[in-house]
């Protein structure tokens, strides 16, 4: 007697890599929502002026400031853009109407592709939000302004909101996904241009 194999489900590759690619650009639009230099510069500072959450009210005024700083330095970061001239340098600039100003070396740049755009504004608020979220709701400052009526729920809410926040920005950010590589975020070449313009210079 033979039994016949039920035949085993074809997995499909390309379904496969298509959601791969899609988480890992999902995850690499997210991490750009903060400038990492920003973000590294409250994490330290903020445990130095909030005294690691036992504050006099000196500390309150000073870690008041940073954040202030550092949330106009996250919003600042989405209307800068970066390119590489033809000196072969990485060369940083703000997104006006008309393009990137400064603009050294710029002579085989075409930079009103880098002219200012509508979700610019979105990027800001969105990020500005995030950072706000990251900031207020961490244990050194929630320790320094907390009130006498500090409770459980707080600290649920503490828990809770970050993750809430996080899921929201990434499904926005995704919605509105940025091309910008501007200051305290990373530049990455883009080598297909650099391809096409070379064939195009053999040809």
């Amino acid at each position: 007697m033979v039994f016949a194999s039920s035949p085993k489900p074809e997995s499909n590759p390309s379904k496969l890599k298509g959601f791969r690619d899609g988480a890992f650009s999902s995850v690499g639009s997210l991490i750009k929502l903060l400038p990492t230099g920003t973000v590294f510069t409250f994490q330290f500072l903020n445990a130095l002026l909030t005294n690691n959450g036992d504050c006099e009210t000196p500390n309150e005024y000073l870690s008041g400031i940073l954040i202030v700083v550092c949330a106009f330095s996250c919003a600042f970061s989405c209307f800068t853009d970066s390119y590489t001239g033809s000196d072969g340098l990485v060369h940083y600039g703000i997104v006006t109407p008309d393009g990137l100003w400064p603009s050294p070396a710029s002579e085989l740049v075409d930079l009103s592709k880098y002219k200012l755009r509508g979700s610019d504004f979105v990027h800001a608020l969105l990020s500005t939000i995030v950072f706000a979220v990251t900031s207020l709701l961490d244990p050194n400052t929630v320790e320094c302004f907390r009130s006498s009526s500090y409770r459980k729920d707080h600290r649920a809410m503490l828990k809770a909101v970050p993750p809430v926040m996080g899921a929201i920005s990434s499904a926005v950010f995704m919605a509105f996904p940025s091309t910008r590589h501007g200051i305290g975020y990373p530049f990455f070449s883009d080598d297909s241009d650099d391809d096409q313009s070379a064939s195009k210079e053999v040809e």
